[in-house]
């Protein structure tokens, strides 16, 4: 062979390996490379070149959710809508399904917490890497850009979508919001395994009827102190990539195009470099629903003006051209949005050789492996709350030989997965989960629905319990029944309309049947699955043991036998307060924050919020209290031993509760340190704790900032908000 072959079919053996390395499209089109195809050069250099190309119809092209193929530049077709609230959403592939986004707080659980997002994103990662193989481009819900987490607070438990977020506290919400960007985000310092969010910003927590319509207007107080902290904390702190705007108007300012929230906040105070996505078809309320603006052009203008950078949507922002075009706005900020939007597809890698990306060549068999199966059995394990255990009821005793399960979330596998999830090879139900431990015979009748029932089931139930040693109900409500506008609330049903609860009372049915249980002289066993808090005064008084088990994924039958039958040592706490009944409640269209959740509810609750029972006991002691008196620069430093007492292994949550000084209006008491540890029976360890002195920093409406209260504090910790174990104080100076 001569040179001149030689080196022809060196340079085509170069070519076919050029193309096979590069993923994606941009790569593949040209042979001439554009500076942007450079990965030489800077991320900000190549999305300038690259802007630099397009012209206005093209930019304007990829503000929507569903961006289009520019062809002759090689960018692929692109959807940015894409799901994970707890385990990829959507997608059309088998996944693993933890539990529902409430119960993954429940578990208080930072490392669990980050490895749930961990496990996700290399999931996410699969499916899109696959998808790219199998050529199927600009898929809704096969791409890297995921909208969660959702940290609104969840102010009132008859919110729909409050199961979708982290509780009622906005220091637990930061904590686990930022495990979860962390873990899905990854660790590389140039690219993202797949982009998180947060969403939905801000001051939006229900109704979910006339969401896209509704008025917000709070204290300068409660803004600082509730509905922003979380935000702040994942935009400044955890470096989250996206932030979603949310339907309802703010101070009359529709958000996605709300300058205080928006530009003020987000941009200029917090610095935020990212994208911001509306809620889909938010820019339409602002013509539609809000009345606030005239037409599409105009509405487009001001979000994008506002950094709205993309439509989810259909139609609104296909009006920006023509608001260029009369001067509403200006091409520069177009120009910004499509910046920050190209910014975040080239962190993900998609304009570049597999080779370059550490995350491009996760395979597809990842998909429900053992170890991500093993993690979402731990989660719902660690996510369930133990109530009440009368008698020490729990672990269930070898004496016990036949159990009646009954109750319509006994074996109904819909209703664990909750919402914005996906669907996994195998669900496990707590019937199925019951019957898998051998030596006990298990019965079951459905006996009731979640709001009716019929007398032949009634009877049908009725008969098969007679002769059971233990009947196990494992009722509560469904998805179906409570969530997000559209997806809940679609039956006429008392207690629920469109998605939200009127009443955050058990259905009296299923009451009804437990009384009749209970008449029988039976022991009574309750389970109950939701996503919110339930008022169930009679069950917390009549039943002998109680298990809140949420939406626990898809090993949720398989994590309740097991704490039933002692396998595992329940350590779950509420994320959220469990109010007696609805007159304990405020208007539900009320945004103050006064005599909402823990931190300034004045009444008596059902279940305290940070509450959970366990198998063991442990006890506390100072070791070293905090110091007298601290200046606001100080961090509190402090420690205790913690011993397990009791005769099992079990987890304890140490929970550090903060009481500001008195008669200024400050929380009653606040979260501001949990540790979760194992301990042996009989074995202790020394915990020490630090908090910053400017975590306590409160709006202050005379200096119209945030300033740390001067005065004497109580700190106390124990296993929830209103057990003092060991109890201290301190004064700031």
């Amino acid at each position: 062979m001569n040179t001149m072959t030689n080196n022809s079919v060196k340079i085509k053996i170069l070519l076919l390996l050029s193309i096979f390395l590069c993923s994606h499209s941009a790569c593949e089109a040209k042979k001439d490379q554009y500076p942007f195809q450079d990965t030489t050069l800077s991320l900000e250099k190549r999305v300038d070149d690259l802007i630099s190309r397009l012209t206005l119809e093209e930019k304007v092209s990829q503000m929507q959710n569903h961006s289009m193929a520019i062809d002759h530049l090689g960018i692929p077709e692109y959807n940015w809508w894409n799901e994970c609230l707890h385990g990829v959403g959507r997608s059309g592939h088998k996944v693993t399904v933890f539990p529902q986004a409430i119960a993954l707080a429940a578990t208080f659980d930072k490392e669990a917490i980050f490895k749930v997002g961990d496990i996700t994103s290399t999931e996410a990662r699969a499916i899109y890497n696959q998808s790219f193989i199998n050529g199927k481009k600009g898929q809704q819900y096969q791409g890297l850009t995921f909208w969660t987490p959702n940290i609104n607070i969840f102010r009132d438990p008859r919110w729909g979508r409050g199961q979708e977020t982290y509780g009622e506290d906005p220091y637990l919400t930061s904590v686990i919001g930022k495990e979860m960007v962390w873990g899905l985000q990854g660790g590389d310092s140039l690219y993202l395994k797949v982009s998180a969010c947060a969403k939905h910003f801000a001051v939006h927590s229900g109704p979910e009827k006339g969401r896209h319509s509704f008025n917000t207007s709070v204290s300068d107080y409660d803004l600082w102190d509730t509905y922003l902290p979380a935000f702040k904390e994942l935009v400044v702190n955890a470096k989250v990539s996206s932030v979603m705007c949310a339907y309802n108007r703010f101070d009359d300012e529709p958000c996605c195009g709300n300058s205080r929230l928006m530009t003020d906040i987000l941009r200029n105070q917090w610095k935020f470099k990212g994208y911001v996505t509306s809620d889909c078809g938010a820019i339409d309320d602002f013509y539609t629903h809000h009345k606030t603006h005239s037409d599409a052009a105009s509405a487009s203008a001001d979000a994008v003006l506002n950094g709205t950078d993309l439509d989810c949507g259909e139609h609104a922002y296909k009006a920006l051209v023509d608001a260029v075009k009369k001067g509403l706005i200006d091409e520069s900020a177009i120009n910004n949005s499509i910046r920050r939007l190209f910014m975040t597809r080239f962190r993900l890698g998609m304009f570049d050789p597999v080779e370059a990306s550490p995350y491009a060549k996760i395979k597809f068999d990842t998909l429900e492996c053992d170890e991500h199966k093993k993690h979402a059995l731990k989660m719902a394990t660690e996510s369930i709350v133990l109530l009440k255990n009368k008698g020490h009821l729990l672990p269930l005793s070898s004496k016990i030989k036949k159990i009646a399960v009954v109750g319509p979330n006994a074996n109904d596998d819909k209703v664990q997965l909750g919402n914005y999830n996906g669907f996994p090879s195998k669900i496990i139900t707590p019937l199925k989960g019951i019957k898998a431990f051998t030596g006990i015979e298990v019965v079951y009748a459905k006996a009731t629905g979640h709001t009716s029932s019929s007398a032949e089931n009634i009877k049908a139930a009725l008969e098969i319990i007679k002769d059971a040693d233990l009947v196990i109900y494992v009722g509560g409500i469904t998805p179906r029944l409570e969530g997000e506008e559209g997806d809940a609330g679609r039956e006429n049903v008392e207690g629920f309309k469109g998605g939200d609860r009127t009443s955050i009372a058990l259905p009296k049915v299923q009451t009804d049947f437990m009384k009749q249980i209970k008449a029988k002289g039976l022991p009574l066993v309750f389970i109950c699955m939701s996503g919110s808090a339930i008022g169930f005064e009679w069950e917390a008084a009549n039943a002998d043991a109680i298990l809140q088990a949420w939406y626990g994924g898809q090993s949720s039958g398989e994590a309740i036998a097991d704490i039933l039958f002692g396998k595992y040592n329940p350590s779950g706490h509420l994320p959220l307060t469990f109010y007696k009944k609805d007159k304990d409640l405020p208007d539900y269209f009320d945004y103050a924050m006064t005599n909402r959740t823990y931190r300034y509810f004045n009444g008596e609750p059902l279940y305290p919020f940070g509450y959970g029972l366990s198998y063991t006991t442990f006890s506390y002691q100072w070791t070293s209290k905090p110091k007298t008196e601290y200046s606001q620069n100080d961090e509190i430093s402090c420690s205790m031993l913690v011993k397990n007492t009791g005769n099992m292994e079990g987890e304890e949550v140490i929970q550090t509760y903060i009481q500001y000084p008195e008669g200024k209006g400050y929380p009653l008491k606040e979260l501001k340190s949990f540790e979760k540890i194992t301990l042996a029976s009989g074995k202790k360890r020394n915990i020490e704790i630090s908090i910053p002195v400017n975590s306590f920093a409160k709006w202050s409406d005379t200096q119209k900032k945030l300033i740390i209260p001067k005065g004497i504090y109580k700190i106390w910790m124990g296993s929830h908000s209103e057990d003092k174990k060991i109890i201290s104080s301190f004064r700031i100076q």
